[in-house]
């Protein structure tokens, strides 16, 4: 039988991509369900490829025929077996418990779930027994590995090191958000690309990486791999460092999740060793703050790493407005994180709650002091 496919974020770069691995195995799946924030023409163009899936437009502004309630009834309803959810932001929480609530499988590349609420979301799949899948390429691979080597004793998670990893810190002061926004391996959406400037990303994926495999924030490690040929590896216990390795290409860890617990061939381009060169170096911590208070955040628990994604998403905005230098994101997450986010994440409403007072903190800051 078919799967039924569920995609959130349809009209983003991972809704694009999974919607072009199910085109080539249609015989395995069925589009039940398409989300799009606020790209409406897009949506209709999709609902023309895909008649029988419920389409829904999930921004503010959308209702009376859609919003983010909408779009929540409609995961519930379509019973989709797997959900890919590609939304941007913590704006991708309330659909990935609402997947989960709903007895499907979360295909999962909203890295802000896990960041947010990680616990409260294992803790809802195990209840309804289903499984979190990760769809970002280092965790997609982590994922792999362990579940051919069963443990590690420490993940090494890779980095393309963006736009700016040749750049010194005083070059980075008057960089703007068209230079962040030029990623030089990847084509993704403009707070991703922001936060991959920043390496916010990578913090978001150590934060990430400790809750998926239950590891300690100091068994999680980063390094800089300009290729993304290599997306990520695990040091086993006898010393040994199994890696994956593939195109840098996000339809392949689609097409993974898509078919899990089974690997299928694919139709994807695979990786040549002729004339391949594999760089590798470590991360500036001084360049990359972001980095040491996404350690710090997954270090102190409770709803710091909530703050932190918090905090970040607002800096980026305020970045991408032009209302802060490029320089000023990691100190207002800093700023943010120096308030007490020591309560533990006991459900969804406190997960809101820390998010929402975060931002006020954040915004706050950055109208007295640098708007």
């Amino acid at each position: 039988m078919k799967k039924r496919i569920a995609v959130l974020g349809a009209t983003g770069s991972i809704g694009k991509n999974s919607l072009d691995v199910i085109s080539r195995n249609k015989d395995d799946f069925e589009v039940v369900l398409l989300s799009a924030h606020s790209s409406r023409r897009e949506l209709d163009n999709l609902k023309k490829k895909w008649p029988s899936a419920v389409c829904v437009l999930s921004g503010e502004g959308a209702s009376p025929n859609g919003g983010k309630e909408k779009l929540i009834q409609a995961i519930k309803s379509v019973r989709a077996d797997i959900t890919i959810n590609g939304i941007c932001g913590s704006a991708g929480l309330e659909p990935s418990l609402a997947a989960i609530e709903s007895g499907s499988n979360l295909a999962l590349a909203n890295k802000e779930t896990i960041v947010m609420a990680g616990k409260l979301a294992f803790r809802l799949a195990e209840e309804k027994n289903v499984k979190i899948i990760p769809v970002d390429s280092e965790h997609s691979a982590i994922f792999n590995l362990l579940e051919a080597h069963g443990s590690a004793e420490e993940i090494i998670l890779t980095a393309s090191g963006g736009p700016f990893r040749k750049l010194s810190l005083k070059e980075m002061e008057n960089v703007s958000a068209q230079d962040a926004l030029a990623h030089p391996t990847w084509k993704m959406g403009p707070k991703i690309s922001i936060d991959s400037a920043s390496m916010a990303n990578k913090g978001l994926e150590i934060i990430e990486a400790c809750v998926l495999f239950d590891m300690p924030p100091e068994k999680i490690k980063v390094v800089i791999h300009p290729q993304s040929i290599v997306h990520s590896m695990v040091r086993l216990s006898n010393g040994v460092i199994n890696a994956q390795l593939s195109k840098p290409d996000m339809r392949h860890p689609i097409h993974d999740a898509l078919y899990w617990p089974r690997t299928v061939p694919s139709s994807l381009d695979t990786l040549s060793f002729d004339s391949l060169t594999l760089e590798f170096e470590k991360p500036d911590s001084q360049k990359f703050p972001m980095l040491t208070l996404a350690w710090e955040a997954a270090s102190r628990g409770g709803l710091y790493p909530c703050a932190y994604n918090a905090a970040n998403e607002e800096a980026a905005a305020a970045f991408i407005n032009r209302r802060i230098g490029f320089l000023d994101i990691p100190k207002v997450t800093n700023y943010v994180l120096a308030e007490d986010w020591s309560a533990a994440c006991l459900d969804k409403e406190s997960v809101l709650k820390a998010d929402a007072d975060a931002r006020l903190r954040a915004v706050s800051y950055i109208d007295k002091n640098m708007s």
